[in-house]
């Protein structure tokens, strides 16, 4: 088996830094692809955060002028992983989120911030780096969108190129007039190039010019091949159907562990799930829930917002809660949703309780707390939080979308019979759907012994990188045979 070398562009990498399920799977990958004899090393930008995370920093090359400031390549490490970075203070030198202004907006140059990252693992994958010639480009979501754009239209020989949709409804969408400034030439400006309704696709462009396009599971791959998931990319997307893969995500299992996890009050094991009494405990006193280890309590940890179906959990919320269940969230996201659910905690003290920011522990604790996980998303390319929920005995209950509908086998009465079931789906997405499964939740929670069978199904599920790797490899390959 050939060993080969990947550069992998993306705009956050967990642990370093995190907004959502990208930063997860962009830093469990390389160690999967290790497995397959592929090296990755990842290109990120230089935020402030993320250098200070830096080990054994070498300047590998300096931009006098990159995109309106001094810049320079470096070289590092990080929690074990091979990194190099974009150190661009006039570009990543900001606080708070990487891609928003601290009162909420789109930074107002984040075409040039991204192009700029984009540009540079296109300048890698062409030689930039002594020693390091990668085989494959693997771009993720918009923000690395033109580094497949910009080898197109190069004229020195260039590697491999893959481009992984992460969430098709961030596309990466700017002025026309910043073509020029983008270094992109003019015959780029066509529905065959970056151009998307008049306007420059940075997401689009990396559809167009990628030799292989991924998403992260099978449903979502067809779901954007039509008009109603594709946002207006399903006809390019159609166009190169015999090139997009849906390869599902996975989780890292050594992150992932409630065997040995220090953010949860009690470890534990499908053999020990006796040991989730102490972290339900423990997440009742932390969110201000009344002590009841015996009511059934639901826990959200998502992104609040009309994708992630939170309004239907709120409109939900009364007939969740007349038999006394408990809501245990985490989220944050659009403002209504945030002051519904602080709202709610107010409602229904002692059955309601809600933290909204970012929180890894408390997300751990959650998933090894709370009794049943509630994703009632309209659509979901993966999702994470599912796969964390099983693997921590944390019945999942998801709406049938996307990778939900991938990866979750929902309890009907044939499946807990022959033992497989491992969650719950519904469908259609409303309020009637959320409450149905609700109530079939609420049945199971009280034959608890069928309740313990579907906990320990979830936790035998295999929800890791390996089968992905191997994928994903095997994808890897198929592009040096195209280029």
């Amino acid at each position: 088996m050939k060993s080969l070398s990947v550069l992998s562009v993306t705009s956050e990498l967990f642990p370093i830094i995190k907004t959502g399920g990208l930063a997860d799977v962009a830093g469990a990958l390389p160690f999967a692809l290790a497995q397959e004899g592929v090296r990755v090393v990842s290109l990120l930008p230089g935020y402030p955060v993320v250098m200070k995370a830096l080990e054994q920093i070498d300047t590998i090359r300096e931009y006098p002028d990159l995109f309106g400031g001094a810049a320079r390549l470096v070289s590092a490490s990080a929690h074990q992983m091979e990194l190099f970075v974009l150190d661009a203070p006039h570009l990543y030198d900001r606080p708070g989120s990487p891609y928003l202004t601290p009162d909420g907006r789109d930074w107002p140059d984040n075409a040039r911030r991204f192009a700029a990252l984009a540009r540079i693992a296109a300048a890698i994958g062409q030689g930039e780096v002594a020693g390091f010639i990668p085989d494959i480009v693997h771009a993720h979501d918009w923000q690395a969108g033109l580094a497949p754009a910009y080898l197109h239209y190069s004229d020195l020989p260039r590697p491999g190129t893959v481009m992984t949709i992460h969430n098709i409804s961030f596309q990466g969408i700017f002025p026309a007039d910043l073509l020029y400034e983008l270094g992109l030439p003019p015959d780029a400006f066509t529905v065959d190039g970056v151009e998307y309704y008049g306007q420059i696709g940075f997401l689009k462009a990396g559809l167009r010019f990628a030799d292989r396009v991924t998403t992260v599971s099978p449903t979502y791959a067809k779901e954007i091949q039509t008009p109603e998931g594709g946002m207006g990319l399903d006809g390019l997307l159609r166009s190169r159907s015999k090139d997009v893969f849906g390869i599902l995500n996975g989780i890292d299992e050594s992150v992932w562990d409630p065997s040995s996890d220090k953010s949860l009050a009690a470890t534990f094991t499908p053999d020990t799930l006796e040991g989730r009494e102490a972290n339900k405990a423990a997440l009742q006193a932390r969110l201000g829930l009344d002590a009841d280890p015996d009511t059934i309590l639901f826990g959200v940890v998502s992104r609040l917002s009309e994708q992630k179906g939170l309004d239907l959990v709120l409109a939900a919320l009364p007939s969740f809660l007349a038999d006394g269940a408990q809501l245990a969230l985490l989220g944050a996201g659009e403002g209504i949703l945030e002051d519904s659910f602080r709202a709610a905690s107010i409602v229904y003290p002692g059955q309601v309780g809600c933290v909204l920011g970012y929180d890894e522990e408390l997300a751990h604790l959650i998933q090894g707390g709370s009794d049943a996980l509630l994703v009632p998303s309209r659509f979901e390319p993966c999702g994470l939080t599912q796969l964390c929920a099983m693997r921590y005995g944390n019945v999942p209950v998801v709406s049938r979308v996307g990778g939900l509908a991938d990866t979750v086998i929902d309890a009907n009465e044939m499946a807990i019979a022959s033992g497989v079931a491992t969650g719950f789906q519904f469908s259609p997405v409303n309020l009637t759907g959320l409450l149905d499964a609700a109530n079939r939740v609420k049945m199971l929670w009280s034959d608890r012994d069928s309740w313990r069978r579907v906990q320990k199904n979830g936790m035998a599920a295999q929800v890791g990188w390996n089968r992905a790797a191997k994928r994903y490899a095997q994808l890897y390959r198929s592009c040096l045979e195209v280029i």
